[in-house]
Protein backbone atom coordinates (compact mmCIF):
# COMPACT_ATOMS: atom_id res chain seq x y z
CA UNK A 1 0.00 0.00 0.00
CA UNK A 2 1.80 2.91 -1.10
CA UNK A 3 2.07 5.55 1.81
CA UNK A 4 0.32 8.84 1.01
CA UNK A 5 0.62 12.37 3.20
CA UNK A 6 1.25 11.66 6.35
CA UNK A 7 1.68 15.39 7.52
CA UNK A 8 -1.88 15.02 9.35
CA UNK A 9 -1.00 12.30 11.70
CA UNK A 10 0.12 12.25 15.20
CA UNK A 11 4.00 11.20 14.61
CA UNK A 12 6.37 11.49 11.52
CA UNK A 13 9.30 9.57 10.85
CA UNK A 14 11.71 12.35 12.30
CA UNK A 15 9.84 11.95 15.74
CA UNK A 16 10.28 8.38 15.56
CA UNK A 17 14.22 8.79 14.68
CA UNK A 18 14.67 11.15 17.77
CA UNK A 19 13.14 8.35 19.83
CA UNK A 20 15.67 5.87 18.54
CA UNK A 21 18.80 8.03 19.47
CA UNK A 22 17.16 9.10 23.00
CA UNK A 23 16.67 5.47 23.29
CA UNK A 24 20.40 4.17 22.98
CA UNK A 25 21.66 2.94 26.09
CA UNK A 26 18.66 3.91 27.88
CA UNK A 27 16.66 0.47 26.41
CA UNK A 28 17.48 -2.64 25.37
CA UNK A 29 17.88 -3.23 21.70
CA UNK A 30 16.22 -6.73 21.45
CA UNK A 31 17.51 -9.55 18.68
CA UNK A 32 15.15 -10.01 16.13
CA UNK A 33 15.70 -13.63 15.15
CA UNK A 34 15.42 -15.24 12.51
CA UNK A 35 12.97 -19.13 13.59
CA UNK A 36 13.92 -22.46 11.57
CA UNK A 37 11.31 -24.26 13.28
CA UNK A 38 8.28 -22.05 13.18
CA UNK A 39 9.19 -21.21 9.49
CA UNK A 40 8.83 -25.24 9.25
CA UNK A 41 6.06 -25.22 11.03
CA UNK A 42 3.88 -22.18 9.20
CA UNK A 43 5.26 -22.42 5.61
CA UNK A 44 6.42 -18.69 6.38
CA UNK A 45 10.13 -17.50 6.47
CA UNK A 46 9.62 -16.40 10.36
CA UNK A 47 11.71 -13.81 12.41
CA UNK A 48 10.92 -12.84 15.81
CA UNK A 49 11.46 -9.23 17.40
CA UNK A 50 12.04 -10.23 21.19
CA UNK A 51 10.75 -7.45 23.17
CA UNK A 52 10.12 -10.03 25.83
CA UNK A 53 13.60 -9.46 26.81
CA UNK A 54 13.46 -6.18 27.88
CA UNK A 55 14.27 -5.57 31.31
CA UNK A 56 10.52 -5.47 32.46
CA UNK A 57 9.56 -7.82 29.60
CA UNK A 58 7.62 -5.93 27.20
CA UNK A 59 8.35 -3.25 24.94
CA UNK A 60 6.38 -0.44 26.82
CA UNK A 61 9.69 0.55 28.20
CA UNK A 62 10.19 2.10 24.68
CA UNK A 63 7.69 4.64 24.95
CA UNK A 64 7.57 4.95 28.59
CA UNK A 65 10.88 6.13 28.31
CA UNK A 66 10.72 8.79 25.48
CA UNK A 67 7.84 10.23 27.28
CA UNK A 68 9.16 10.63 30.57
CA UNK A 69 12.82 11.91 29.09
CA UNK A 70 10.98 14.72 27.72
CA UNK A 71 9.50 16.34 30.81
CA UNK A 72 10.58 20.02 32.41
CA UNK A 73 11.42 20.10 35.83
CA UNK A 74 8.07 21.08 37.27
CA UNK A 75 6.59 18.24 35.74
CA UNK A 76 8.52 16.12 37.11
CA UNK A 77 8.74 17.39 40.48
CA UNK A 78 5.08 16.79 40.60
CA UNK A 79 5.23 12.75 39.12
CA UNK A 80 3.05 10.88 36.59
CA UNK A 81 0.35 8.53 36.53
CA UNK A 82 -0.51 5.51 34.61
CA UNK A 83 -2.88 3.59 33.72
CA UNK A 84 -2.23 0.18 33.03
CA UNK A 85 -2.89 -3.46 32.37
CA UNK A 86 0.44 -3.96 33.72
CA UNK A 87 3.46 -3.75 30.51
CA UNK A 88 3.00 -0.04 30.54
CA UNK A 89 2.86 0.09 34.40
CA UNK A 90 6.10 -1.66 34.69
CA UNK A 91 7.80 0.73 31.92
CA UNK A 92 6.88 3.66 33.65
CA UNK A 93 7.29 2.49 36.85
CA UNK A 94 10.74 1.66 36.49
CA UNK A 95 11.88 4.14 34.49
CA UNK A 96 10.59 7.12 36.25
CA UNK A 97 12.31 5.16 39.48
CA UNK A 98 15.93 5.87 37.30
CA UNK A 99 15.00 9.42 36.58
CA UNK A 100 14.03 9.95 40.37
CA UNK A 101 10.41 10.81 39.29
CA UNK A 102 7.32 9.78 41.61
CA UNK A 103 5.09 7.04 40.01
CA UNK A 104 1.50 6.37 40.85
CA UNK A 105 -0.17 3.21 38.84
CA UNK A 106 -3.73 2.50 38.14
CA UNK A 107 -4.45 -1.04 37.35
CA UNK A 108 -7.53 -3.07 36.83
CA UNK A 109 -8.53 -5.16 39.65
CA UNK A 110 -7.97 -8.23 38.29
CA UNK A 111 -4.46 -7.79 36.93
CA UNK A 112 -2.39 -10.95 36.59
CA UNK A 113 -0.05 -11.26 40.03
CA UNK A 114 3.10 -10.95 38.66
CA UNK A 115 2.98 -7.45 37.05
CA UNK A 116 1.36 -6.10 40.08
CA UNK A 117 4.14 -7.25 42.32
CA UNK A 118 6.71 -6.65 39.80
CA UNK A 119 5.21 -2.88 39.37
CA UNK A 120 5.13 -2.43 42.96
CA UNK A 121 9.08 -3.75 43.05
CA UNK A 122 9.90 -0.40 41.10
CA UNK A 123 8.86 1.78 43.57
CA UNK A 124 5.96 2.75 42.24
CA UNK A 125 2.73 3.37 43.90
CA UNK A 126 0.05 0.93 42.23
CA UNK A 127 -3.73 1.81 42.80
CA UNK A 128 -5.81 -1.07 41.89
CA UNK A 129 -9.23 -0.27 40.91
CA UNK A 130 -11.70 -1.03 38.35
CA UNK A 131 -12.41 -4.41 36.07
CA UNK A 132 -11.20 -3.30 32.67
CA UNK A 133 -8.11 -1.01 31.27
CA UNK A 134 -11.09 1.57 30.35
CA UNK A 135 -12.68 1.26 34.10
CA UNK A 136 -9.51 2.92 35.83
CA UNK A 137 -9.41 5.65 33.64
CA UNK A 138 -11.90 7.78 36.64
CA UNK A 139 -9.68 7.09 39.41
CA UNK A 140 -6.75 8.33 36.96
CA UNK A 141 -8.44 11.71 36.35
CA UNK A 142 -9.20 12.46 39.67
CA UNK A 143 -5.71 12.29 40.69
CA UNK A 144 -4.68 14.23 37.96
CA UNK A 145 -6.94 16.79 39.06
CA UNK A 146 -6.28 16.58 42.79
CA UNK A 147 -2.60 16.03 42.52
CA UNK A 148 -1.45 17.50 39.50
CA UNK A 149 0.22 14.14 38.36
CA UNK A 150 1.31 14.13 34.39
CA UNK A 151 -0.68 11.90 32.24
CA UNK A 152 1.55 9.05 30.65
CA UNK A 153 -0.94 7.20 28.43
CA UNK A 154 0.07 3.72 27.64
CA UNK A 155 -0.21 4.79 23.88
CA UNK A 156 -2.42 7.74 23.16
CA UNK A 157 0.56 9.85 22.97
CA UNK A 158 2.73 10.96 20.38
CA UNK A 159 5.86 10.59 22.29
CA UNK A 160 4.63 7.16 23.41
CA UNK A 161 3.93 6.14 20.08
CA UNK A 162 7.10 6.89 18.53
CA UNK A 163 8.71 4.91 21.04
CA UNK A 164 7.08 2.04 20.09
CA UNK A 165 8.10 3.10 16.54
CA UNK A 166 11.50 2.41 17.27
CA UNK A 167 10.89 -1.63 17.05
CA UNK A 168 9.90 -1.22 13.00
CA UNK A 169 13.71 0.59 12.45
CA UNK A 170 15.27 -2.13 14.58
CA UNK A 171 13.60 -4.70 12.46
CA UNK A 172 13.88 -3.14 8.75
CA UNK A 173 17.83 -2.72 10.09
CA UNK A 174 18.33 -6.32 10.65
CA UNK A 175 16.10 -7.53 8.35
CA UNK A 176 15.24 -5.52 5.37
CA UNK A 177 13.77 -8.07 2.76
CA UNK A 178 10.77 -8.62 4.99
CA UNK A 179 7.60 -8.77 3.57
CA UNK A 180 5.39 -8.95 6.39
CA UNK A 181 4.80 -7.50 9.64
CA UNK A 182 2.32 -9.01 12.13
CA UNK A 183 1.63 -6.33 15.33
CA UNK A 184 -0.73 -7.17 18.54
CA UNK A 185 -3.22 -4.27 18.72
CA UNK A 186 -4.73 -2.97 21.81
CA UNK A 187 -4.78 0.83 21.61
CA UNK A 188 -2.81 0.80 18.64
CA UNK A 189 0.30 2.40 19.93
CA UNK A 190 3.02 0.07 18.97
CA UNK A 191 1.45 -0.71 15.61
CA UNK A 192 0.82 3.15 15.23
CA UNK A 193 3.93 3.72 15.31
CA UNK A 194 5.80 0.71 13.75
CA UNK A 195 3.63 1.77 10.37
CA UNK A 196 5.10 4.88 10.81
CA UNK A 197 8.76 4.07 10.57
CA UNK A 198 8.04 0.88 8.44
CA UNK A 199 5.75 2.64 5.31
CA UNK A 200 8.01 5.80 5.23
CA UNK A 201 11.11 3.40 4.84
CA UNK A 202 9.43 0.20 2.99
CA UNK A 203 6.01 1.41 1.43
CA UNK A 204 4.85 -1.87 0.23
CA UNK A 205 5.73 -3.50 3.31
CA UNK A 206 2.74 -5.44 4.68
CA UNK A 207 1.37 -4.39 8.01
CA UNK A 208 -1.23 -6.72 9.59
CA UNK A 209 -2.74 -5.94 13.18
CA UNK A 210 -4.17 -8.92 14.93
CA UNK A 211 -6.63 -8.01 18.25
CA UNK A 212 -8.64 -10.83 19.67
CA UNK A 213 -12.29 -11.95 19.00
CA UNK A 214 -13.26 -10.73 22.52
CA UNK A 215 -11.69 -7.61 21.96
CA UNK A 216 -11.69 -6.26 18.52
CA UNK A 217 -12.16 -2.52 18.95
CA UNK A 218 -9.68 -1.56 16.45
CA UNK A 219 -11.09 -3.50 13.64
CA UNK A 220 -14.62 -2.61 14.72
CA UNK A 221 -13.64 1.21 14.68
CA UNK A 222 -12.08 0.82 10.85
CA UNK A 223 -15.29 -1.22 9.94
CA UNK A 224 -17.60 1.72 11.22
CA UNK A 225 -19.64 -0.44 13.27
CA UNK A 226 -20.85 -0.43 17.14
CA UNK A 227 -17.61 -1.43 19.64
CA UNK A 228 -18.98 -4.14 21.63
CA UNK A 229 -16.22 -6.53 23.69
CA UNK A 230 -16.46 -9.16 25.97
CA UNK A 231 -14.93 -8.99 29.18
CA UNK A 232 -11.87 -11.22 29.63
CA UNK A 233 -9.38 -12.27 27.39
CA UNK A 234 -6.38 -14.36 27.55
CA UNK A 235 -4.32 -11.46 25.99
CA UNK A 236 -5.31 -9.09 28.91
CA UNK A 237 -2.41 -6.74 26.97
CA UNK A 238 -4.40 -5.65 24.06
CA UNK A 239 -8.06 -5.79 26.35
CA UNK A 240 -8.71 -2.12 25.04
CA UNK A 241 -12.29 -1.74 24.87
CA UNK A 242 -11.64 1.64 22.56
CA UNK A 243 -8.59 2.53 20.10
CA UNK A 244 -6.78 5.74 20.04
CA UNK A 245 -7.78 9.25 19.66
CA UNK A 246 -4.35 9.74 17.75
CA UNK A 247 -3.57 5.94 16.33
CA UNK A 248 -6.67 5.15 14.65
CA UNK A 249 -6.00 7.46 11.84
CA UNK A 250 -2.19 6.15 11.64
CA UNK A 251 -3.68 2.37 11.59
CA UNK A 252 -6.19 3.59 9.09
CA UNK A 253 -4.04 5.01 6.79
CA UNK A 254 -1.05 2.87 7.19
CA UNK A 255 -2.14 -0.52 8.08
CA UNK A 256 -3.45 -2.81 5.62
CA UNK A 257 -5.47 -5.16 7.42
CA UNK A 258 -6.46 -6.15 11.23
CA UNK A 259 -7.36 -9.56 12.07
CA UNK A 260 -9.25 -11.81 14.97
CA UNK A 261 -7.93 -14.57 16.77
CA UNK A 262 -9.72 -16.54 19.01
CA UNK A 263 -8.44 -17.78 22.70
CA UNK A 264 -7.64 -21.43 21.72
CA UNK A 265 -5.43 -20.04 19.13
CA UNK A 266 -3.33 -17.56 21.55
CA UNK A 267 -3.33 -20.50 24.14
CA UNK A 268 -1.83 -22.64 20.98
CA UNK A 269 0.61 -19.73 20.46
CA UNK A 270 2.16 -19.79 23.78
CA UNK A 271 2.66 -23.12 23.93
CA UNK A 272 4.31 -23.20 20.30
CA UNK A 273 6.51 -20.35 21.62
CA UNK A 274 7.85 -22.40 24.41
CA UNK A 275 8.00 -25.73 22.55
CA UNK A 276 9.95 -25.00 19.60
CA UNK A 277 11.90 -21.95 20.93
CA UNK A 278 12.30 -22.14 24.44
CA UNK A 279 10.65 -18.30 24.46
CA UNK A 280 7.96 -17.74 26.92
CA UNK A 281 5.09 -15.41 25.88
CA UNK A 282 2.42 -13.80 27.43
CA UNK A 283 -1.11 -13.96 25.55
CA UNK A 284 -0.80 -10.45 23.78
CA UNK A 285 2.87 -11.56 23.07
CA UNK A 286 1.94 -14.14 21.64
CA UNK A 287 -0.96 -12.73 19.62
CA UNK A 288 1.13 -12.21 15.87
CA UNK A 289 2.12 -16.43 15.94
CA UNK A 290 -1.27 -16.86 16.90
CA UNK A 291 -2.73 -14.97 13.73
CA UNK A 292 0.13 -16.81 11.24
CA UNK A 293 -1.01 -20.20 12.74
CA UNK A 294 -4.29 -19.35 12.03
CA UNK A 295 -4.51 -17.95 7.92
CA UNK A 296 -1.08 -19.79 7.11
CA UNK A 297 -2.60 -19.77 3.51
CA UNK A 298 -2.24 -16.03 3.60
CA UNK A 299 1.77 -15.40 4.29
CA UNK A 300 3.03 -19.13 3.22
CA UNK A 301 6.08 -18.28 1.46
CA UNK A 302 6.75 -14.94 3.02
CA UNK A 303 9.35 -13.70 4.80
CA UNK A 304 7.08 -13.03 8.09
CA UNK A 305 8.31 -10.33 11.15
CA UNK A 306 6.52 -10.58 14.56
CA UNK A 307 6.56 -8.51 17.32
CA UNK A 308 6.57 -11.30 20.56
CA UNK A 309 5.64 -7.69 22.19
CA UNK A 310 5.73 -8.82 25.80
CA UNK A 311 6.57 -12.29 27.78
CA UNK A 312 5.35 -11.29 31.07
CA UNK A 313 2.37 -14.07 31.52
CA UNK A 314 1.16 -15.38 34.81
CA UNK A 315 2.88 -18.81 36.20
CA UNK A 316 -0.56 -20.61 37.17
CA UNK A 317 -1.98 -19.26 33.27
CA UNK A 318 1.51 -20.59 31.38
CA UNK A 319 0.73 -23.84 33.98
CA UNK A 320 -2.69 -24.28 32.65
CA UNK A 321 -2.06 -23.30 28.92
CA UNK A 322 0.56 -26.29 29.15
CA UNK A 323 -2.06 -28.63 30.55
CA UNK A 324 -4.67 -28.39 28.09
CA UNK A 325 -2.05 -28.03 25.44
CA UNK A 326 -1.04 -31.57 26.19
CA UNK A 327 -4.82 -32.96 26.73
CA UNK A 328 -4.80 -31.31 23.02
CA UNK A 329 -2.36 -33.58 21.78
CA UNK A 330 -3.01 -36.71 23.77
CA UNK A 331 0.28 -36.57 25.63
CA UNK A 332 -2.24 -35.99 29.01
CA UNK A 333 -5.47 -37.95 28.48
CA UNK A 334 -8.21 -38.82 31.14
CA UNK A 335 -10.63 -42.35 30.46
CA UNK A 336 -12.96 -43.90 31.77
CA UNK A 337 -12.57 -47.42 32.53
CA UNK A 338 -15.93 -49.65 33.48
CA UNK A 339 -14.86 -53.37 34.69
CA UNK A 340 -16.36 -56.21 36.70
CA UNK A 341 -16.15 -55.47 40.54
CA UNK A 342 -14.49 -58.29 41.74
CA UNK A 343 -10.99 -58.95 43.31
CA UNK A 344 -7.99 -58.34 40.74
CA UNK A 345 -10.26 -55.89 38.23
CA UNK A 346 -8.41 -52.85 39.26
CA UNK A 347 -5.15 -54.01 39.16
CA UNK A 348 -5.63 -55.92 35.91
CA UNK A 349 -6.45 -52.62 34.62
CA UNK A 350 -3.34 -50.98 36.22
CA UNK A 351 -1.32 -53.79 34.88
CA UNK A 352 -2.61 -53.68 31.35
CA UNK A 353 -1.87 -49.83 31.47
CA UNK A 354 1.66 -50.17 32.47
CA UNK A 355 2.55 -52.57 30.06
CA UNK A 356 1.53 -50.09 27.00
CA UNK A 357 4.32 -48.01 28.87
CA UNK A 358 2.18 -45.08 29.80
CA UNK A 359 2.69 -43.30 33.20
CA UNK A 360 -0.20 -42.38 35.56
CA UNK A 361 -1.13 -39.46 36.92
CA UNK A 362 -4.26 -39.69 38.95
CA UNK A 363 -6.82 -42.53 39.63
CA UNK A 364 -10.07 -42.27 41.52
CA UNK A 365 -12.23 -45.96 41.56
CA UNK A 366 -15.77 -44.99 41.65
CA UNK A 367 -18.40 -47.55 43.10
CA UNK A 368 -20.99 -45.49 44.99
CA UNK A 369 -21.94 -42.43 43.21
CA UNK A 370 -22.82 -43.79 39.78
CA UNK A 371 -25.65 -44.89 37.92
CA UNK A 372 -23.94 -48.31 36.66
CA UNK A 373 -24.95 -51.80 37.91
CA UNK A 374 -23.99 -52.68 41.32
CA UNK A 375 -21.54 -55.26 40.10
CA UNK A 376 -20.06 -52.53 37.64
CA UNK A 377 -16.82 -50.53 38.75
CA UNK A 378 -15.43 -47.13 36.96
CA UNK A 379 -12.22 -46.38 37.01
CA UNK A 380 -11.29 -42.39 36.34
CA UNK A 381 -7.57 -42.18 35.21
CA UNK A 382 -5.45 -40.03 34.40
CA UNK A 383 -2.06 -41.15 32.18
CA UNK A 384 0.73 -39.47 30.67
CA UNK A 385 1.19 -41.16 27.18
CA UNK A 386 3.25 -40.91 24.01
CA UNK A 387 0.26 -39.16 22.13
CA UNK A 388 -2.68 -40.02 20.37
CA UNK A 389 -1.67 -43.28 18.67
CA UNK A 390 -0.66 -44.14 21.89
CA UNK A 391 -3.73 -43.58 23.36
CA UNK A 392 -5.62 -45.61 21.11
CA UNK A 393 -2.80 -48.66 21.73
CA UNK A 394 -3.83 -48.28 25.41
CA UNK A 395 -7.75 -48.08 24.60
CA UNK A 396 -7.51 -51.16 22.11
CA UNK A 397 -5.16 -53.73 24.45
CA UNK A 398 -7.95 -52.65 27.62
CA UNK A 399 -11.05 -53.66 25.32
CA UNK A 400 -9.06 -56.64 23.89
CA UNK A 401 -8.96 -57.91 28.02
CA UNK A 402 -13.18 -57.05 28.32
CA UNK A 403 -12.82 -53.75 30.15
CA UNK A 404 -15.14 -50.83 28.40
CA UNK A 405 -13.66 -47.68 27.89
CA UNK A 406 -14.74 -44.47 27.08
CA UNK A 407 -12.00 -41.24 26.32
CA UNK A 408 -12.80 -37.67 27.68
CA UNK A 409 -13.98 -36.13 24.97
CA UNK A 410 -13.43 -32.66 26.38
CA UNK A 411 -10.00 -33.10 25.85
CA UNK A 412 -10.33 -31.30 22.17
Amino acid sequence: MPVSDTSSLAITFSDIEAAADALQGQVARTPCMASRKLSEQTGATVVVKLENLQYTGAFKERGAFNKLRSLTAAERARGVIAQSAGNHAQGVAYHARRLGIRAVIVMPRHTPYVKVERTRSFGAEVLLHGETFDETRALTDRLIEEQGLCLVHPYDDPLVIAGQGTIGLEMLEDHPDLDVLIVPIGGGGLIAGIAVAVKTRRPNLTIVGVQTERFPSMRQALDGVPILTGTSTIAEGIAVKQPGRLTLPIVRQLVDDVVLVGEADIERAVLSFLQEEKLVAEGAGAAGLAALMKYPDRFAGRRVGLVLCGGNIDLMVLSSIIQRGLARSGRLVRLRIQMRDVPGSLAGALTHIAETGASVVEVHHQRTFTTLPVEVAELEIELITRGRRHVQEIVERLQQHGYTVFVDDRQG
